[in-house]
C-alpha cells in the first residue's frame, strides 16, 4: 500500500507515477480464460493414460462402449490423439481455409458369441483400428479460431447455475406465494410451489400439476405415516393431554391395534378427532405416539397437500405421473417406474453436473459425492423441507442474479456440449450399422461414420450465437471481445424477455464482472466484460483474488473467492490505512459485507482488496480519472476506445493509467523476445537475435536441433476483419541486447510496447462561431497536414474463375472493348500490379466469361474465319474498383487448381512423391533414435526414489532404490514409456513427458509438411469444386481526418468534426502556440465527465515538463498533485489562460481552460458513409431505386419530405420526385434521352407503383379501368 508520486525512468522516458496504492500482484494473462479452457478440453499434450476424465476424454468415455441391439458385440474406446495442423494460421487466412487439427481415435471392436447351453457370452475376436475422426478448429495462441479464412472468437456464456432456487412472489391478496425450482444441467425441470390454500404442488417440465405428496409416494414414502415422519417430529404424549381447543392437530405416529390379535383399529397418519379419542380411551391406552401439527402455514403445508392427494400408494402415484407425462400410452407399473427413474435418477437422462451437486450439498448441508450427478430421494425431500422452512419464514428466498447462482460456460464447455451432441448422433448411426451389417466381417471403420460429429462442431463455429466474427479494429477491441460474457445464446436469455433486474449491476459483480463496460443498446446488461483480475474456476464460477487478513494483519497470501464464498467474509478496501508492519490501523475500518458497507474493527476483517482496478474491466482501467466521470459517460468511454482506428503515427497518452503495456503484451499484437540475446539483423520484415542463453533443457539437446539464432517474422500491412491495417514495426536495432520477455516490435495502435490508440493534442474549451455547438468539434488544419490523425485501411477484393456450361472463364489482360489505357496497370495475366494506384472504376482483375453463340450471317462467318476474331465469343466480367475507392495495391494473391497432366508427367510426380515419402521415413527414424537417446540419457544409471509402476495395471515395473541398467531400460521401460503408461517420481515424469511432447510436435510438423507438399504436387491449391482460379487484391487507403469524422476522448466526450480551420485562424496561446482542437464547454457540466478536465490540466504539465503521467483509476493524481505540477510548470493553478483570436489577434474576454488531451479517431468515418447515385439498380417489382450504399441505392423521398414540398407549393418538383426520379419506367428513359439530346423535358407518365396497386386490386377480383386522357398510352404499358 505504498504512496505514489515518485519519478522513475523507463525505456528512456521520464515517468511520473502518481499511484497511491500499488497492486500486490500483476493481473493474470488476460487471455487465460480462453486458452486454459481450450487446453483443458483437448488435453493435447497429456499422455492418453494420464488424461483427466474431462473435456474430449469424457465425451469418449460417455459414448463408448457402443453395443449392438443384442449386446453380443461392442465397440470400445482406447485413446485419441491430435495431429499438427497441415497449414499455418497465415496460410489458412490467405486461402480461406479453417485452421484445424486432425483428430484420430483408436477403437477396439470386441466380437462375442453366445453359448447355446447357458446363454453366457465369450469373446470370439478383438479387432483394433485407428479411425480418422475429422478436422476440428484449433485455437490460435491469441485465443481465436480461423474458420473459412476469417478470425472468430467463442464468447463465454453466463447462464443460470444448476442447483435449487427458492423464490417468492406477491399475490394480489397481499400474501406471498413460494416456489422452489430444481434446475438441472441437462434433463427435466422439477418445480414446487404453494397456492393460496397452503397446498404444495409440483410440476415436471411445467406440465400438469400434482400435490407434492404424490411425488413423495412415487419415491417410496407410500403411507401417510411415512410422509409425516419426514417432516414432523414424533412425540409420545398422554392421551389426557390432547386438547382440541388449541390450534394444534394431532396425527397418530403408530397404528392403534389390539394387543391380543394385532387387529389395527386406527391407522398411523390419521388425524385424531373426538370420536377417535373416545375409541383410544376405551382401549385403555394411556400414551400415544403422535405428530403435532401447528397452525403455522409451513406446518400445514404437507397436511393440506395430503388432503388434496387421492393416491394411497407408490403404484397409483407412478401410474398417475406416467399418464400425465405420456398421455397417449397405456400405463403399466414397469414402464411407469422406468420412466420415473429415468426422469431424475438416471445419469444418462438427468445431469446436475458437479456444480449442481456442489450447490445442493452446500444449500442443505449434505455430503453426497460430487460424482453423483443425478438427483437422489434425499435431495427431493430436502427441497420440500426447504420450501416448508421458507413458508414458515425460516429461510430467505434466493437471489437469482447473485453470481453464486450464475456461472460462465467457457469455450471448452461449449465445445464439450457440441461434441456430446455429435457423439450422440454418431452412436445412433453406429448402432444402426451394427444391427444391419455382419459384425464378424467388419472392422471398426466400417461401423463408425464420423460425419455427424464433424457436422455438429462445424455448425457450432459457423452458426452459433456465441461464435462471433472477431472485433479487430484495434488490439483493445480484440482483447475485450475474448473476455466478453454474454447472457444471450442457446439456453440463455433473450433480449426481449430480459427484465431490468437481470441487467442491473449486482454487488457480487465486484471484482468479477465490470459494472461499467456493457453495450448501450438493447443488449445493455446482457453482454458484460470480465473484470481485470477475475478468473473462471473449475465449476464455471467467477472468482476474484483477495489478500488474507489475519488478526488485523495483512498477509502476503492471496486467495481466490467465488461470490458464495465472499458472502461469508468481511472485506476491507484497498485504501484502508496500513502501518509499516502490515497492520490495519483502527479503531474502525470501512469494509464490505455482502451488499452492506459497515465500519468494523480491524480484527473483524478477513480479506483486503489487492488492487484499485480489481472491480473494472481492461477497457475501463485505461480511462484516467475514471472516478471523476459519471457512470454513463464512463460506459461510453470504455466502449469508444474499442472503436479507435490505429493511426499512422500513434502516441502513448501523456496521462496514462499504467495498464497500457499489459494490454499491448497480452493482446498478442507486439513481438516478444523468447530468449535473451543480441540483435544481429533487423529489417522491416524480420528480426534476428543471436541467443546468449537457451531455455531448452540439456536433456533435450539430442532431440532439438538448435541454431543459435531466433528468427522473428513481422506482419506487414495485413488486413484485419474490420479493414484496419495490421502492421508490425521493429523497436530494436542491430547490436541491441535483449532480455527474455522484452518487446522487440510494435504492432497496430502500439508505441514502444504500450497501447497507443490516439494522439495527444492541445485543446481549448470555448465556443467558436457556433461551429462547435452541440458536440460539434473544430480542428486545426495542422492535424491534416502533419498526418496526425491519418490512418491506413486495407480492403480485400476477390474474384473467382469458374468452369461454366459454355466453357471455362479466364483471367486475362485481353478484355473486349476496353482501351489500352484502362489496362495499363495490369500485368500479363490481367491482374493489377502491386504498387499501382487505384481510382473508382479501375480494372483490378481482368476476366472474360464465355457467352452463348448467336447465329452469324454468312459474311460474318467468313470474316471470323479469316481474322479469327475472339472478342465476340466472350463478355467482360472484370472486377472494377467500387465508387469512393482510392488507394494503392499492397498485395496480390493467386490460387489455382492444378491442370490435367500427361501420363509421363504424372509418372514423374509419383516418383517425386515416393522420394519424399522415403525422405520423411528417414527423418522419422532419426527422430525416433534421438528420442530414445534422450530417454536413455535421463534414465540409464538413474536410481528412482519411488517404484516405477504401470498406470493401468498398477504392477511394479522397476523397484525404487535399484539402479536402472541399459537392459532394464530397453526390455522393461522403453515401450511402456513411449505409450505413456508408467508412473514414477515427478521430476523424471516431467522430463519424460517433455521429451515425448517435443517428439510428437516434431513428428506432427514432419507429417504436415509432407502432406502440404504432396497436395501442392497433386492438386495445386485447395479450392472449392468448380473454381479454377481465385485471385485476391488488397488495396490500402490512406484516410486523412475530414469533416464528418467522429473523434472522441477517453471520457465519453465524443463529437463530429464540423470545420477544419487554417492554423492561422485558430485561437493561440500567449506564446503564439495555436490550439489544435476547440471543444464545446457546454459538453462538460451536464455530462458530468469531469475526468476530461483533470486530464487536460495534468496533460498540460506533462507536455511542458516532458514527462508521462501514470495515474491509475481510484489511485491516481489528486487535485492537489495536479495543482502542484501546474505550479512547477509555471502554469496557472486553475488551468485557465488567456487566448487570442487567430483571425483578428484580439484577446478573448475570459480566460479559457486549455491543455493536452488524448483524442482518438473512431471507426465511423465520413468517407465510408458518404454516398451518391445518378443512375443505378432498380427494384424488380416496384421499379423504384434500391436503398443503401452497398446496393448503389438512392435517397428515399418519404412522406414527410413530400409534405415539405407540398408546403412550399413546389408542384413540378414534387411530380418529378414521384415519377421520373422514382418508378416511371418509360418517363425516366424519355427524360434521359431529352437531357442527352437537349430537347424539352417530356411529360411524366404513370408510376409503376400505380400499376402494382392495380394488379393487387385485380388479384382481389376488382377490375380497375382508369379513365383519363391518354388511355392508349396506359394500355401500351401492359399492366
Amino acid at each position: 500500500m505504498c504512496k505514489g508520486g515518485g519519478i522513475v525512468k523507463n525505456n528512456g522516458y521520464k515517468i511520473v507515477d502518481f499511484t497511491k496504492f500499488k497492486a500486490t500482484v500483476e493481473p493474470p494473462n488476460l487471455l487465460e480464460v480462453q486458452l486454459r479452457s481450450y487446453e483443458d478440453f483437448f488435453q493435447a499434450n497429456v499422455s492418453p493414460v494420464k488424461r483427466k476424465n474431462e473435456g474430449l476424454q469424457l465425451v469418449f468415455l460417455e459414448t463408448f462402449p457402443i453395443y449392438d441391439l443384442n449386446e453380443d458385440s461392442y465397440l470400445e474406446f482406447v485413446k485419441y490423439w491430435i495431429e499438427t495442423p497441415k497449414y499455418t494460421k497465415d496460410e489458412c487466412k490467405e486461402r480461406g481455409m479453417t485452421y484445424s487439427n486432425p483428430i484420430w481415435a483408436t477403437v477396439r471392436l470386441v466380437v462375442r458369441e453366445r453359448d447355446q447351453e447357458n446363454g453366457s457370452l465369450k469373446v470370439k475376436d478383438i479387432r483394433e483400428e485407428d479411425i480418422y475422426l475429422g478436422e476440428f478448429p484449433r485455437m490460435t495462441e491469441e485465443g481465436t479460431f480461423i474458420v473459412n479464412g476469417a478470425e472468430r472468437v467463442v464468447v463465454s456464456q453466463l447462464h443460470r447455475s444448476p442447483g435449487v432456487i427458492f423464490s417468492e412472489k406477491p399475490h394480489p391478496s397481499g400474501r406471498y406465494l413460494f416456489s422452489a425450482s430444481v434446475i438441472p444441467y441437462q434433463g427435466s425441470w422439477l418445480e414446487l410451489y404453494t397456492d393460496m390454500n397452503d397446498v404444495c404442488y409440483f410440476t415436471i417440465d411445467r406440465k400438469k400439476k400434482f400435490p407434492i405428496t404424490l411425488l413423495l409416494r412415487a419415491l417410496g414414502y407410500e403411507t401417510d405415516k411415512d410422509i409425516l415422519e419426514l417432516f414432523y417430529e414424533k412425540k409420545n404424549i398422554r392421551v389426557s393431554s390432547i386438547d382440541f381447543d388449541s390450534n394444534e392437530e394431532y396425527y397418530l405416529a403408530e397404528d392403534v391395534s389390539s394387543e391380543s390379535d394385532d387387529t389395527v383399529f386406527i391407522k398411523a397418519g390419521t388425524l385424531i378427532n373426538e370420536q377417535l379419542l373416545r375409541i383410544i380411551t376405551e382401549l385403555n391406552i394411556e400414551r400415544v405416539d403422535v405428530f403435532i401439527v401447528g397452525s403455522d402455514e409451513g406446518d400445514r403445508l404437507i397436511i393440506m397437500s395430503m388432503a388434496k392427494d387421492d393416491t394411497t400408494n407408490k403404484e397409483e402415484a407412478l401410474i398417475k405421473l406416467y399418464q400425465a407425462l405420456r398421455p397417449g400410452d397405456i400405463p403399466n407399473i414397469q414402464s411407469a417406474e422406468i420412466k420415473f427413474n429415468n426422469l431424475f435418477f438416471n445419469p444418462q437422462f438427468y445431469n446436475l453436473e458437479r456444480i449442481g451437486r456442489k450447490k445442493i450439498n452446500e444449500k442443505f448441508g449434505m455430503n453426497i459425492d460430487e460424482k453423483q450427478t443425478a438427483l437422489t430421494k434425499e435431495d427431493i425431500v430436502e427441497v420440500v423441507r426447504g420450501l416448508i422452512e421458507m413458508v414458515s419464514g425460516k429461510r430467505e428466498p434466493d437471489d437469482v442474479d447473485h453470481l453464486g447462482n450464475r456461472r460462465a460456460k467457457t469455450v471448452g464447455e461449449l465445445l464439450y456440449n457440441r461434441f456430446q451432441n455429435g457423439m450422440r448422433r454418431l452412436k445412433q448411426v453406429t448402432k444402426e450399422r451394427m444391427s444391419i451389417k455382419n459384425v464378424e466381417e467388419c472392422m471398426p471403420r466400417d461401423l463408425i461414420n464420423t460425419k455427424p460429429l464433424v457436422a455438429a462442431v462445424v455448425e457450432f463455429f459457423g452458426t452459433s450465437q456465441l461464435s462471433q466474427f472477431l472485433d479487430q479494429v484495434n488490439p483493445l477491441a480484440e482483447l475485450t471481445h475474448k473476455r466478453r460474457l454474454s447472457a444471450l445464446g442457446p439456453g440463455g436469455l433473450s433480449r426481449e424477455r430480459a427484465g431490468f433486474e437481470v441487467r442491473d449491476v449486482h454487488y457480487t459483480h465486484y471484482g468479477r464482472v465490470c459494472p461499467i463496460e456493457t453495450p448501450e443498446g438493447p443488449n445493455i446488461g446482457l453482454i458484460m466484460s470480465l473484470a481485470t483480475y477475475a478468473r473462471v474456476n473449475e465449476y464455471g464460477l467467477i472468482e476474484t483474488p483477495y489478500r488474507v487478513v489475519k488478526d488485523g494483519v495483512v498477509q502476503n497470501k492471496i486467495e481466490y473467492l467465488s461470490a458464495d464464498d465472499e458472502d461469508r467474509y468481511t472485506i476491507a478496501q484497498i485504501d484502508s490505512d496500513v502501518d509499516s508492519k502490515g497492520k490495519l490501523k483502527g479503531p474502525l475500518i470501512l469494509a464490505r459485507r455482502k451488499s452492506d458497507f459497515p465500519w468494523v474493527s480491524p480484527l473483524e476483517v478477513n480479506y483486503i482488496d489487492i488492487s484499485p482496478i480489481q472491480m473494472v474491466s481492461i477497457s475501463s482501467s485505461l480511462i484516467p480519472f475514471l472516478e471523476h466521470d459519471d457512470a454513463n459517460r464512463a460506459l461510453m468511454g470504455s466502449n469508444m476506445q474499442r472503436q479507435a482506428v490505429p493511426l499512422l503515427t500513434p502516441e502513448v497518452p501523456l496521462v496514462s493509467t499504467g495498464m497500457e503495456e499489459k494490454v499491448a503484451r497480452d493482446s498478442g499484437v507486439v513481438v516478444v523476445a523468447e530468449n535473451p540475446g543480441e540483435v544481429v539483423e533487423v529489417s522491416s520484415e524480420y528480426i534476428k537475435i543471436k541467443r546468449s542463453g537457451t531455455d531448452t533443457e540439456e536433456y533435450l539437446a539430442d532431440l532439438v536441433e538448435e541454431t543459435d539464432v531466433d528468427f522473428y517474422r513481422l506482419k506487414k500491412f495485413k488486413r484485419t476483419n474490420q479493414d484496419t491495417c495490421y502492421n508490425q514495426v521493429p523497436l530494436v536495432k542491430k547490436g541491441d541486447r535483449v532480455k527474455k520477455g522484452d518487446i522487440i516490435a510494435d504492432g497496430p495502435a502500439t508505441k514502444n510496447g504500450k497501447l497507443a490508440l490516439g494522439q495527444n493534442v492541445l485543446v481549448a474549451f470555448m465556443p467558436w462561431m457556433g461551429y462547435n455547438f452541440e458536440d460539434a468539434i473544430v480542428i486545426s488544419e495542422r492535424l491534416l497536414k502533419d498526418d496526425v490523425f491519418t490512418s491506413i485501411h486495407i480492403e480485400e477484393f476477390e474474384l473467382e474463375c469458374r468452369e461454366t456450361k459454355l466453357g471455362p472463364e479466364e483471367i486475362t489482360r485481353d478484355i473486349p472493348n476496353v482501351s489500352s489505357d484502362a489496362v495499363k496497370n495490369l500485368d500479363k495475366d490481367g491482374i493489377i500490379m502491386v504498387g499501382a494506384p487505384v481510382k473508382p472504376g479501375d480494372i483490378l482483375i481482368g476476366k472474360v466469361t464465355p457467352k452463348g453463340e448467336t447465329e452469324l450471317l454468312a459474311e460474318e462467318k467468313l470474316l471470323k474465319a479469316i481474322f479469327g476474331e475472339k472478342a465476340g465469343e466472350v463478355r467482360d466480367a472484370s472486377l472494377k474498383a467500387p465508387p469512393g475507392l482510392e488507394g494503392w495495391v499492397v498485395n496480390v494473391q493467386v490460387f489455382e487448381q492444378k491442370e490435367a497432366v500427361s501420363p509421363k508427367k504424372r509418372a514423374k510426380e509419383l516418383l517425386r512423391i515416393k522420394e519424399m515419402e522415403e525422405e520423411v521415413e528417414r527423418k522419422r527414424k532419426k527422430l525416433k533414435r534421438s528420442r530414445d537417446k534422450c530417454l536413455e540419457n535421463i534414465l540409464i544409471g538413474a536410481i528412482p526414489k519411488v517404484d516405477i509402476k504401470d498406470y493401468e495395471t498398477g504392477d511394479v515395473i522397476h523397484k525404487k532404490g535399484l539402479k536402472i541398467s541399459e537392459r532394464d531400460f530397453k526390455e522393461k521401460l522403453l515401450l511402456p514409456i513411449v505409450e505413456g503408461r508408467l508412473s514414477m517420481e515427478a521430476n523424471l515424469e516431467r522430463k519424460i513427458d517433455r521429451i515425448l511432447m517435443v517428439y510428437r510436435e516434431k513428428i506432427g510438423e514432419l507429417k504436415a509438411s509432407f502432406g502440404k507438399q504432396v497436395d501442392a504436387i497433386r492438386k495445386g491449391d485447395e479450392l472449392p469444386p468448380g473454381v479454377l482460379k481465385r485471385v485476391k487484391v488488397y488495396v490500402a487507403r490512406k484516410r486523412k481526418i475530414s469533416v464528418g469524422d467522429k473523434i472522441s476522448g477517453r471520457h465519453g466526450n465524443k463529437g463530429v468534426i464540423s470545420k477544419i480551420l487554417p492554423v492561422e485562424d485558430m485561437p493561440y496561446l500567449e506564446d503564439g502556440t495555436p490550439i489544435d482542437i476547440i471543444l464545446d464547454p457546454l459538453g462538460v457540466p451536464s455530462r458530468m465527465n469531469i475526468g476530461q478536465l483533470l486530464e487536460t490540466h495534468l496533460g498540460w504539465t506533462a507536455h511542458n515538463l516532458k514527462f508521462v503521467a501514470v495515474s491509475p483509476i481510484f489511485s491516481g493524481a489528486t487535485e492537489q498533485d495536479i495543482k502542484g505540477y501546474l505550479k512547477k510548470a509555471n502554469l496557472p493553478e486553475n488551468g485557465q489562460t488567456v487566448l487570442y483570436d487567430g483571425r483578428t489577434g484580439d484577446r478573448f474576454d475570459e480566460k479559457i481552460t486549455v491543455g493536452w488531451m488524448y483524442i482518438m479517431k473512431l471507426n465511423h468515418l465520413a468517407d465510408d458513409k458518404i454516398h451518391m447515385r445518378a443512375v443505378g439498380p432498380y427494384s424488380l417489382i416496384t421499379q423504384q431505386p434500391l436503398g443503401g450504399k452497398s446496393q448503389m441505392g438512392g435517397q428515399r423521398f418519404g412522406e414527410m419530405e413530400v409534405w415539405a414540398l407540398e408546403a412550399y407549393g413546389a408542384a413540378y418538383t414534387l411530380q418529378e420526385m414521384l415519377t421520373v426520379k422514382s418508378d416511371d419506367v418509360i418517363g425516366r428513359s424519355r427524360m434521359y434521352e431529352a437531357i442527352v439530346k437537349g430537347r424539352p423535358v417530356p411529360e411524366p407518365g404513370i408510376p409503376e407503383s400505380f400499376n402494382v396497386l392495380v394488379r393487387e386490386l385485380r388479384s382481389l377480383c376488382l377490375d380497375i379501368e382508369p379513365e383519363f386522357e391518354g388511355v392508349e398510352e396506359f394500355e401500351e404499358q401492359k399492366i
